[in-house]
């Protein structure tokens, strides 16, 4: 980290980084350019001691959280995907059962490999966003899974198409698959399209259902975590993110509940941009690199054994 004496004062100014935030929400940027922007510049000039980089992301990941659900249409996810439920759960508690087998043999922090594990079985970023707070993660162990998570995003967007075609899937087989297999829904939808119609709309589906999964994931991860405490808080956000949801499948206003989704995707940005800001280089260290190996493990061999069953037969609807 550059020495703060030779960091311009403006340079540290609180004013100066919350403005940068606003930058982000307003421009409704990538929550992987937010994150990136806020790890380069806090691992070189470091954030402002008044800003309190750490305590602000875990405000802003809760009411993120909270306005996605006005997104998340539960009332559709529910009529549709039941046919679905099935392999959802086989393949999210799978997953979540590897990631902690996986994080103990690759002695990944516990909190890091809960993430990622979380992550990796429902909906990336946002899965990871509501589970963070709900275990008390750090700062350090959520900027890691998110990052973990974003880059293996990317990857995807662009080989899962061509890995579709290449194994012969048909729209049908692809959308399945890129639902089970690929972290956000923005990436299951990107590389989907690229696909194809019929794929997009079957992913599109099937990764809303899975998305349901994001409140009662986290409140068992709270629970386990907690070391099965009567006295555990009680997730306040998820609740309000399960509201949210209900509300905007009983009330006929799509084109608010769309603003409000609109709004909560907008903040992830800023939100992920404090996470990255709150990093040291003395904290990244003490994480290493087995985290990112872990990700990668685990998104292999999810990817394999779900495009194995997709291809034997598995289908929904």
């Amino acid at each position: 980290m550059i020495s703060r004496d030779h960091v311009p004062a403006i340079v540290r100014h609180p004013a100066l980084w919350v403005g940068v935030a606003v930058l982000l929400a307003v421009t409704e940027a990538s929550p992987a350019i937010g994150l990136l922007i806020g790890l380069v510049v806090g691992l070189t000039v470091g954030a402002p001691d008044r800003l309190r980089p750490a305590r602000v992301s875990k405000q802003l990941l809760q009411a993120s959280v909270v306005i996605l659900g006005f997104g998340m249409q539960i009332g559709a996810a529910i009529r549709i995907g039941v046919s679905s439920a099935g392999v959802t759960l086989l393949t999210i508690s799978g997953t979540l059962a590897l990631a902690a087998v996986l994080g103990r043999l690759m002695r990944v922090d516990r909190e890091v490999q809960t993430l990622i594990g979380s992550g990796t079985a429902i909906c990336g970023g946002s899965a990871i966003a509501a589970v963070a707070p709900a275990i008390g993660a750090s700062p350090a162990s959520t900027a890691v899974a998110l990052s973990v998570v974003f880059v293996l995003n990317g990857v995807a967007l662009f080989v899962f198409p061509w890995l579709g075609h290449a194994l012969g899937m048909s729209q049908q087989q692809f959308g399945l698959w890129a639902a089970l297999a690929i972290h956000d829904t923005s990436s299951v939808v990107g590389a989907a399209s690229a696909y194809g119609a019929e794929a997009l709309a079957l992913a599109t589906v099937v990764k809303l259902t899975r998305a349901l999964w994001i409140a009662p994931v986290a409140l068992i991860a709270a629970r386990v975590h907690g070391g099965g405490r009567s006295g555990a808080k009680v997730q306040w956000f998820l609740i309000g993110f399960i509201l949210a949801s209900v509300v905007a499948w009983l009330v006929p206003a799509p084109e608010l509940w769309g603003v409000l989704a609109r709004i909560g995707k907008a903040l992830m940005a800023p939100t992920l941009f404090m996470v990255g800001a709150s990093l040291t280089r003395e904290t990244l260290r003490e994480v290493g690199v087995r985290p990112l190996v872990m990700g990668v493990v685990l998104w292999a061999v999810v990817s394999t054994l779900t495009a194995l069953l997709v291809l034997g037969g598995l289908s929904v609807g």
